[in-house]
């Protein structure tokens, strides 16, 4: 009878004992990440499964080129010359020779979208319903540590510009964290920016602040942005083409040309 009973107890120990070896000998799951773009140890392994040569030699050029290039490399030109890489354009670029801005999605701190730049070229749905402007100043903002470049330019521009119905200006926040572009934080987020609307102003131009949320990789890649830690300023036309271009903190020069640009763009039929 005791015999009967040490068998019985020491029955579910060995079962138990069994099973683990068995559990232990097999691989581990794996569970789907919910956005593999941000893992890349995920995002090389979807694309090395599935993807064509395309798209791996592609990923590869994409992490070489991300490696080559860091903070530190933005920290160093940035005490080279104080986020000034070049000087902007002395004379406008002729309609022929320019290149067309990309198109990209914003947000406004309410929640509403839109896409940027509004042209009258564009083929957007919601574009006829929008107010196309002959002249837009798009102030590109990657760290909030340049925000104090982009108000050299913008308010000038508004102190000249502020009566004119044809003149628009958006002053755009790149938001490119991981976390911070879940929906929930991203909800969280805008409504913390929101700010109140001005009041009491009778001037057609307002600078209107908007933010893009998500990986600018190749749309950094396009306007051949590589300091992240600077500010950059487009004017563009009516047809969506760079006309003119800054870089950094405004000297007094560049925002004469800047000025005078938007002045000629004005009288462009």
């Amino acid at each position: 009878m005791l015999r009967s009973k040490r068998l019985l107890c020491s029955s579910p120990v060995k079962f138990y004992a069994r099973n683990c070896i068995k559990e232990e000998s097999k691989p581990f799951p794996v569970f789907p990440s919910q956005n593999p773009s941000q893992w890349s140890s995920c995002r090389s392994l979807d694309i090395y499964q599935i993807g064509s040569k395309e798209a791996i030699e592609k990923e590869r050029a994409r992490l070489k080129d991300e490696m080559n290039r860091g903070y530190f490399a933005d920290m160093a030109e940035m005490k080279q010359h104080g986020g000034k890489i070049a000087m902007a354009n002395k004379i406008i670029i002729p309609a022929s020779a320019a290149a067309k801005f990309p198109m990209l999605d914003v947000n406004y701190s309410d929640g509403s979208s839109l896409k940027l730049p509004i042209t009258s070229a564009g083929n957007d749905a919601n574009t006829p319903k929008l107010n196309v402007a002959k002249v837009t100043l798009l102030c590109l903002s990657f760290r909030a540590s340049s925000q104090p470049m982009i108000d050299s330019w913008s308010l000038p521009f508004l102190d000249t510009f502020g009566h004119s119905g044809d003149v628009q200006l958006y002053e755009i926040s790149f938001i490119d964290s991981w976390l911070l572009t879940r929906n929930p934080i991203k909800k969280l987020l805008l409504k913390i920016m929101r700010k109140p609307k001005p009041g009491g102003t009778k001037d057609f131009l307002q600078r209107r602040i908007v933010y893009s949320f998500g990986d600018h990789y190749y749309f950094r890649k396009e306007l051949r942005i590589l300091n992240l830690l600077t500010g950059y300023i487009f004017l563009i036309d009516k047809m969506g083409r760079i006309r003119w271009q800054g870089f950094g903190s405004a000297k007094q020069e560049e925002l004469i040309s800047l000025l005078s640009c938007t002045s000629l763009l004005l009288d462009e039929k």
